[in-house]
């Protein structure tokens, strides 16, 4: 079946932005949060795929929003570089919780991990494969042979790359792949590669850095799941349970506020993320990943887990070969938490 291609014009440039190490979202000196903050129950360790970057404001913009301070939650950032990054600070004992990718959960259950997915952050699938229009490349067979960019090697973008590659009945080796991070549009846009691996925000930021026009091939044409969950070891659900349905409560209430208030993120965007430094970028970005965060279910709360969906994820990466287990979903996605 052939898929739509999406073609975009050239837009206005956009600064690099610089990297940060790691960010305390609970600190003193900040400005007071506009919730109340209830007894501090204990603090929350979270493991990001990114450093803090505008898509994750309403995470970021906790000094002065208080969200989980509000449900008595201290929280703690720690960045990333994939979410396979984020299974790895996970499971060391570095963090609590996992912001993470189904492709990263699945393979390291495969490795026979003790996890547990408690809540869907983005249902829809937000991953893509660009190229410049003049490459040619209008399907997933186009790829054979090709440079591919990818964030990192552990990381989504690369996990649903070979998602798209196995529709055409290309594997890994069939490409080669090249590790460009995060802001990985400019080697496209410098012929360092062919295309590249992303998601729609970062085809929003690469759009605004003049990179021409371009042809998309969407993942979710082809496997449409979530592209990003929280996830938690077993014994960290068992022994915090209250604490981390206090943290889902705060995330909720961020992520409501920032569909609520697109406008207010993108200000904040300026002040907390690193990459926050246009404000109109910043509101392309928020008001893309306030879409991905809505359910796929009509009618269901913020978090929730479409159950079907992600075993079809499960199963198509056992069909990839790049899980060699069957994985049943409902044994390792816990519902009691979402708010």
């Amino acid at each position: 079946m052939k898929h739509p291609i999406l073609t975009f014009s050239r837009r206005q440039l956009l600064g690099a932005c610089a990297g940060i190490t790691g960010l305390t979202l609970a600190g003193a000196g900040m400005a007071a949060p506009a919730a109340a903050a209830a007894p501090v129950q204990g603090k929350i360790r979270l493991a990001g795929w990114s450093k803090p970057i505008s898509e994750i404001t309403n995470i970021l913009a906790e000094p002065e929003k208080g969200f989980f301070k509000a449900q008595g939650v201290e929280l703690a950032y720690l960045p990333g570089a994939g979410g396979g990054d984020a299974i790895r600070n996970l499971l060391s004992g570095q963090a609590d919780v996992a912001f993470t990718d189904p492709g990263s959960f699945f393979m390291a259950l495969d490795k026979g991990e003790k996890l547990v997915a408690i809540y869907d952050i983005y249902p829809q699938n937000v991953f893509n494969v660009v190229s410049l229009k003049s490459a040619g490349i209008r399907k997933p067979a186009d790829l054979k042979g090709k440079k591919i960019g990818v964030y990192s090697l552990s990381s989504g973008t690369r996990q649903n790359l070979l998602v798209m590659l196995h529709q055409a009945g290309l594997k890994e080796s069939d490409v080669t792949i090249v590790v460009t991070g995060l802001l990985n549009f400019a080697p496209l846009m410098q012929g360092q590669v062919d295309a590249t691996a992303a998601t729609d925000t970062g085809l929003a930021v690469g759009l605004r850095k003049g990179m021409g026009e371009v042809n998309v091939m969407q993942v979710r044409d082809h496997l449409n799941i979530s592209s990003d969950m929280f996830v938690v070891r077993e014994d960290v659900l068992r022994e915090k349970k209250d604490l981390l349905k206090a943290f889902l409560k705060g995330y909720r209430d961020s992520a409501a506020w920032m569909m609520a208030n697109p406008e207010e993120a993108a200000t904040l965007a300026g002040k907390y993320a690193i990459d926050g430094t246009q404000r109109d970028i910043s509101l392309d970005v928020v008001r893309l990943r306030n879409a991905s965060a809505q359910p796929v279910q009509a009618g269901k709360p913020l978090g929730s887990f479409d159950l079907a969906a992600l075993q079809k994820g499960a199963d198509a990466y056992r069909a990839l070969g790049m899980v060699q287990k069957q994985i049943k979903v409902s044994d390792v996605v816990d519902t009691s938490l979402t708010p």
